[in-house]
């Protein structure tokens, strides 16, 4: 923006990245560092010392020296007036990346904490990934976990991320643009999170500018002619404003301030306008000495011009989550052009403008404190989330997943029944609520009432709204949350609790699996609660044969079906014999060899309905208690179950006989089971309603209709999942549906059925 937009000079805001000049050598980073001691500089004197020397003969991509990239980071971290440790971080971040230098030998140099930093920095690059990815993957994750515990470390990385931008025009243009989307999906999005305007808004610019840099340019020059043109609509607003506060006597300081072009082009995409439709470019800002002050500037605004309906925020009583404060209004100029007004403290501009490294900047609110404290706690919700996910998630890909959705800006602000306030991403559920309550909040949440109506727990939740969570000591994650729920900590505690439940059921099948193999061997399972594996003990030969670290690992690969119960039981019965155990008589008349010799060779397994995802049972046959049922171990999948009759099932044990096991029904089943029939009917109005009323009134339930994609004609097939208790039920279904006139024929669905 033009100075004369100013009503009085002032410095740049502190932590301005922008308008802060480059350090390009160690005599004009010294000239940064007047706040520090005599011994901090002392020691980043040796720390640079020791990276120059790191980094001899080594040039960028320019064909500079490398040091000078090291140097400007430093500047820039010192532009934030972060402590000696994170100085001397910035300028070895690259030493044991690239120079071999080792973690002992910064500890031994530098002392732990500022190795500590860097080792937080430094990628995985000399680890050996599948794919460049999950590299990528693990690198994000182990930076971002070092960051949960010192936030110096994202500070430091965001400045060297914010150099390397500035400088990557030497570069390919194919890693240009990779390096910005990544920029732009992961570091910008951090740089907000953490309130770190001024350095996100230059991120994606130089983003921007490197992906679309024909889309760039093109709107920088419009923005340049619209400047002109609206001069004088810019000169008149600053006029009417400086003047109504002066007749008030309120001392301000109004500011004019430019939208960035990147914000100009995705205002553009969202809402699908040309250039010439955004006429919010320019605005204000009013800086006041007092919190009260910003209220009695928002009425002197409101008195001087009409604002725009639904365009105020008040980010002062419920600040952003990454602490920006500020009031916002949109208010319509004399020549009719809509002008967005920003009003808030020095105090608020610094944290709006620096997030939060306004904290090392002017201590506020913390002049007792450590300002490392104070910024922990600044953004300890997020990094907290952080170390949520990670112990649920050891996946990196799925990590930096999780990440991501955590990263968007946009926020919600609703309320519990006791008041208190919680900020959550715009399209969040009332189950995204209940787990940022807490973890068996989320876990035991059943129903939900927002503003004291009962909703659906796939609601979309809006700011002001109070949520109230219904909660059962029996309930349990539904895997169809993960559908819609829009927070990493609500994805990843989900996914966690059903893969234990998964975890523990396939060990429990395991178990049951071997005693049985065992039995058919003539022995007894050996003692499964001494976990420690010592000489002598049966398991420990059987674990080193089979590569399994615990006796659950083993049992869980059995349920899986990654391994094969009989060929384990025979391998346990191999090393019991040889410590002299004999096969048991009673045993082993209990065992598989008294079954016929075409059964098969594994145990029996009773399934009453209350299986969860260890045992499944077949879409291509859907079988129903009444069936003839056989049990196949697909590796990795755990037990799934077929009819005798299935085509698919029949294949499955003329090529893997070895995987089948016994299976049966209980005679009292604890849920009701789909299967699928077809029905064909006479086309025609209503048709669809009859044989719904069929269904019911023989008390079964229609869980999904496939009307197919033929062209309807005098007749039609439909596809029918139904819900029934058993055979004799179905029976009843189907017998009822013949009696229906309009249909022609129904029968049970064999192959593949319907979704």
């Amino acid at each position: 923006m033009p100075s004369a937009l100013q009503s009085r000079p002032r410095a740049p805001a502190a932590g301005a990245t922008l308008s802060s000049p480059e350090a390009t050598t160690f005599a004009e980073l010294a000239d940064k560092l007047g706040y520090l001691s005599k011994a901090d500089l002392k020691t980043i004197r040796d720390a640079y010392k020791f990276a120059d020397e790191a980094h001899l003969g080594q040039f960028r991509a320019s064909g500079e020296p490398y040091i000078t990239h090291p140097i400007a980071v430093a500047g820039l971290v010192a532009d934030w007036r972060l402590d000696a440790q994170a100085i001397m971080a910035a300028l070895m971040h690259d030493a044991m990346e690239d120079c071999g230098i080792t973690k002992s030998e910064l500890i031994e140099r530098f002392g732990a904490p500022t190795a500590e930093l860097v080792d937080g920095l430094t990628k995985l690059d000399k680890l050996q990934f599948s794919t460049r990815e999950e590299g990528q993957a693990e690198s994000f994750r182990k930076m971002l976990l070092a960051m949960s515990r010192d936030v110096r470390v994202i500070l430091v990385k965001l400045a060297d991320r914010l150099h390397n931008m500035r400088t990557m025009s030497a570069m390919a243009m194919n890693k240009r643009a990779r390096i910005a989307r990544e920029t732009l999906e992961i570091y910008a999005p951090i740089a907000h999170r953490l309130g770190l305007n001024q350095t996100y808004r230059e991120l994606q610019e130089l983003s921007f500018s490197y992906i679309h840099p024909w889309r760039h340019a093109a709107l920088e020059k419009a923005v340049q002619r619209a400047r002109g043109y609206r001069r004088d609509i810019v000169s008149r607003v600053q006029e009417d404003v400086v003047k109504a506060f002066g007749q008030s006597k309120m001392k301000v300081d109004v500011s004019g301030r430019e939208k960035t072009v990147y914000s100009i082009y995705r205002k553009m995409r969202e809402k699908h306008s040309g250039f010439a439709q955004v006429n919010d470019i320019f605005g204000f800002r009013i800086q006041v000495s007092a919190l009260s002050d910003c209220y009695l500037a928002l009425g002197v605004l409101h008195q001087l011009y009409k604002p725009v309906p639904g365009r105020f925020k008040d980010y002062i009583a419920i600040p952003k989550p990454n602490g920006y404060q500020s009031l916002h209004t949109t208010l319509v100029s004399p020549l009719g052009t809509s002008v967005e007004f920003q009003i808030r403290t020095e105090d608020m501009h610094a944290v709006a403008e620096a997030g939060i490294a306004a904290h090392w900047l002017y201590k506020v609110g913390a002049k007792d404190m450590n300002p490392n404290e104070v910024a922990q706690r600044l953004g300890a919700m997020w990094l907290k989330s952080l170390l949520d996910i990670q112990d649920e998630t050891r996946d990196a890909s799925e990590f930096l997943e999780h990440v991501k959705i955590d990263l968007v800006p946009d926020a919600v602000y609703v309320f519990t029944p006791r008041s208190k306030i919680l900020a959550l991403p715009r399209g969040a559920t009332p189950v995204d609520f209940a787990y940022a309550i807490h973890s068996d909040v989320g876990d035991r949440c059943v129903a939900v009432k927002i503003n004291g109506e009962p909703a659906t727990l796939r609601a979309t939740l809006r700011s002001g709204d109070v949520v109230e969570v219904l909660t059962s000591p029996n309930a349990r994650p539904n895997p169809a949350w993960l559908n819609f729920v829009r927070t990493g900590r609500a994805r990843s505690k989900i996914r966690h609790y059903l893969k234990n439940l998964e975890l523990e059921e396939s060990q429990a099948l395991g178990e049951k699996m071997l005693r049985q193999a065992l039995r058919a061997e003539g022995m007894r399972m050996p003692d499964l609660t001494n976990e420690a594996l010592v000489p002598g003990n049966p398991w420990t030969s059987l674990l080193r044969w089979s590569g399994n670290r615990t006796p659950g690992e083993l049992l869980i690969d059995i349920g899986l079906g990654k391994k094969i119960a009989t060929i384990v039981a025979k391998r346990m019965a191999q090393s019991l014999r040889e410590q002299g155990q004999k096969p048991d008589a009673v045993t082993l008349s209990m065992g598989r060899y008294a079954a016929p010799e075409d059964t098969p060779t594994q145990g029996l397994v009773v399934i009453d309905g209350a299986e969860g995802a260890s045992i499944t049972l077949a879409t291509c046959c859907r079988p129903i208690p009444g069936d003839a049922i056989v049990g196949y171990l697909g590796r990795g999948e755990g037990l799934v179950v077929h009819t005798g009759e299935c085509p698919t099932g029949k294949r499955l044990y003329e090529r893997d006989r070895e995987r089948w096991m016994q299976v049966e029904w209980s005679e009292e089943p604890t849920r009701a089971f789909e299967t699928a029939i077809t029905v064909l009917l006479k086309n025609g109005k209503g048709v669809l309603a009859q044989v719904a009323q069929s269904v019911s009134s023989a008390e079964a339930d229609i869980t999904h209709i496939d009307m197919g994609d033929d062209v309807p004609g005098e007749t039609a097939e439909l596809k029918l999942l139904v819900s029934v208790r058993d055979r004799l039920h179905l029976a009843e279904v189907l017998r009822t549906l013949k009696r229906n006139v309009t249909v022609l024929r129904v029968q049970r669905a064999r192959g593949n059925a319907p979704r």
